[in-house]
């Protein structure tokens, strides 16, 4: 009996060993409670299959990784509480999330200040990772969209696209409509020119005829929106209503498929949009799109899944090259890649520095939009012709 027991002991010591030597990595996003989740469910599928294919390569340092998914339900309490969680209890390495920018900007110090590398995979704002940028160690880094990088894209083809240089802008009510309002004024100054109208609405708006009118009136002929999905479907129902299609643009966020289900198929594809990847980018990207809606057929907003596989992915070859999941040698490491690191979304090299947390820039933007469907990438005699000079920002 003594030896039975003491086999069974050492047996429970072993697996329990085992299992504190996976490499944790953590994921904290909405997946549930905002008109955002969409995105979150989508990056944690890509951040699931990065995992897995990483585990089958023979996993990392000799161990397996193991990812630990929290969702945030879009409110800050909660993310806050899910990341205090992931680093204090379940002592992860390092953590991909959030969706939402106000949850990563409520949470920032405390992986700053535990010294745990956070990847962001889809929330936008500018200011997540210039945050701690004076600071000796900035541990914050991300693979998304930045606002502005995105307007650069947009405003670029707009100039081209508008015959009578009359573009206008319309934009919802939140801080993210008007930032984006403040970012496209700006922006479009530098090509020279100013919007011949402005316009806002109310994000849970279902008529903007009346706004969409005084910019007929304006003489537009290209229009850039910056609102969600939802809000952006029913402003495309308006231009229905009035007969009246401008050259219309918008941010990434349109590839939710609110505004497929509300705008239905045809007049969504009246809005173009930026975009890292579509599911039909480069054979990376079907791939993995395959993949994914093999196992989750509903797949939404492919790009968040591609970002956030690639979060995982410079992770990973991080981890390789530090030798170490310590979380300022990890760090070091995501600053100074030695060996390029392929993507879904590109092959990065040096995706990041000392100074600059962000793997993607308008440079690696282009644009699409929907197409029976589905998000395709979007190609015109205009895109063609897009130089780097063109890409204000």
């Amino acid at each position: 009996m003594l030896k039975q027991w003491t086999l069974s002991m050492a047996l429970a010591m072993l697996g329990a060993a085992s299992q504190a030597q996976d490499i944790r990595i953590g994921f904290n996003a909405d997946q549930s409670g905002t008109g955002a989740a969409e995105l979150g469910v989508a990056a944690r599928h890509g951040f699931d299959l990065a995992i897995e294919d990483i585990n089958k390569a023979g996993g990392l340092l000799g161990r397996k990784v193991t990812g630990l998914v929290r969702d945030d339900t879009g409110a800050p309490p909660k993310s806050i509480q899910n990341m205090s969680e992931l680093i204090d209890s379940e002592k992860v390495v390092a953590v991909v999330g959030p969706t939402n920018s106000g949850n990563a900007l409520a949470w920032l110090h405390l992986p700053q200040q535990k010294k745990v590398p956070v990847i962001v995979p889809v929330a936008t704002a500018t200011d997540i990772t210039r945050r701690y940028a004076g600071e000796a160690q900035n541990y914050i880094f991300r693979v998304s969209m930045v606002d502005r990088e995105q307007v650069a894209l947009l405003l670029a083809y707009a100039v081209k696209a508008s015959k009578n240089r009359k573009i206008a802008f319309i934009a919802d009510t939140t801080g993210f409509g008007q930032q984006g309002t403040k970012d496209l004024t700006e922006v479009l100054a530098m090509h020279g020119q100013q919007p011949v109208a402005v316009e806002k609405f109310g994000p849970k708006d279902t008529d903007m005829t009346s706004q969409l009118a005084k910019i007929r009136d304006a003489g537009a002929d290209t229009l850039v929106v910056y609102g969600l999905a939802d809000a952006n479907a029913q402003l495309l129902r308006s231009m229905e209503k009035i007969n009246y299609f401008p050259v219309t643009l918008g941010t990434w966020g349109n590839m939710s498929t609110p505004l497929l289900n509300i705008a239905g198929t045809k007049l969504a594809e009246r809005i173009i949009f930026a975009t890292s990847t579509a599911e039909d980018s480069n054979a990376r990207a079907v791939e993995l799109a395959g993949r994914v809606r093999q196992r989750y057929p509903q797949l939404p907003t492919f790009v968040a899944a591609a970002q956030s596989y690639d979060s995982v992915m410079l992770l990973a070859a991080a981890i390789r090259q530090a030798g170490s999941t310590d979380g300022e040698k990890l760090a070091g490491a995501l600053e100074a890649q030695g060996t390029d690191v392929q993507g879904v979304v590109k092959l990065y090299r040096k995706a990041f520095t000392k100074a600059s947390h962000e793997g993607l820039s308008v440079s690696d933007f282009h644009l699409a939009r929907w197409k029976d469907g589905k998000v395709a990438a979007y190609h015109d005699a205009i895109t063609q012709g897009l130089t780097p000079a063109d890409l204000k920002k």
